[in-house]
């Protein structure tokens, strides 16, 4: 395990080289580039403006979006969660089409489900397409996600959708391209945040209750990069063909080798559920899980 692991880092840092030098940080604060919603006591921010801090407690929760929607792109932000004991607690960071759960929305979910003190955070990510999902897989992660921030990132284009863990692929889902296909690549997408008291399901099932005592429960954020195509209506296509838009381009239509290194030590150790391994959901492998993630 141990020689696992530095194999990890190592190809993890050089992964990390990768995207620092293609992605640009989004300029502005924090109401030039999202909306919120929630009371004004449970959205707060550090002095220079640069960190911001969403609160749960008994009355209310909080949640945030961006004022630009996108088709396409690498979405980026660093979080830091609640810590001690979050059980019932989710903080979420997802892209959708719209704000609120529509019947016809396509989705793009991280969910970090709380747990009690010393037991460890799950990631579970899902993807819905026209307000379809039971696309859930969950991970365990190789740190505690409450000491520090921790980058959470989603690549998006027409051949794949890849979930990433500090530059780490943890989930792919490719594009099958025919009739039916499971892939949401048509709609555009705005980014959003929100933490949320979700103890009727999130922790062991809804058998661990959100202990308001520990009230208010705060997650933190930094750091929102996007290089994405923007969305301006009416508009005729989010996708490149030139080399400017990496993210659109054949190198990110795949996994790396080096990435691929990454996805199998992910794979072998840290998923706890996947969706396509469930027969007793789906007697039918959906046709999507069929699809090999590492071409």
């Amino acid at each position: 395990m141990a020689s696992s692991i530095a194999h990890f880092l190592v190809f993890s840092a050089i992964i990390v080289v990768h995207f620092s030098s293609t992605q640009a940080e989004v300029q502005g604060s924090f109401d030039d580039n999202f909306s919120k919603s929630c009371p004004e006591t449970h959205f707060k921010t550090s002095e220079d403006g640069q960190i911001w801090y969403l609160s749960l407690d008994k009355k209310a929760g909080c949640g945030f979006m961006t004022k630009q929607k996108y088709r396409f792109g690498w979405f980026s932000m660093k979080l830091k969660l609640v810590g001690g004991d979050s059980a019932g607690v989710v903080t979420a960071y997802y892209m959708c089409t719209e704000d609120g759960a529509g019947p016809t929305r396509d989705e793009l979910d991280f969910e970090f489900l709380g747990n009690r003190t010393g037991e460890p955070y799950l990631i579970q990510t899902n993807v819905y397409k026209n307000g379809t999902g039971n696309r859930e897989m969950r991970h365990v992660l190789w740190f505690d996600p409450t000491e520090d921030f921790h980058t959470y990132s989603i690549l998006w284009n027409t051949h794949q959708i890849v979930f990433f863990v500090d530059r780490v692929p943890i989930r792919v889902y490719k594009n099958a391209n025919y009739t039916n296909n499971f892939f949401p690549n048509e709609k555009p997408m705005y980014l959003f945040s929100s933490i949320w008291n979700a103890d009727d399901w999130a922790t062991r099932g809804g058998l661990e209750k959100t202990n308001w005592k520990n009230q208010p429960f705060v997650s933190s954020y930094k750091d929102f990069n996007v290089d994405g195509c923007q969305w301006k209506d009416p508009y005729p296509s989010c996708v490149s063909t030139t080399t400017q838009n990496w993210w659109d381009q054949y190198d990110s239509w795949h996994l790396s080798s080096d990435q691929k290194l990454d996805y199998s030590w992910v794979q072998r150790n840290l998923v706890i559920y996947d969706y396509c391994q469930d027969t007793e959901r789906f007697p039918k492998k959906p046709e999507e899980c069929w699809l090999n993630p590492w071409e």
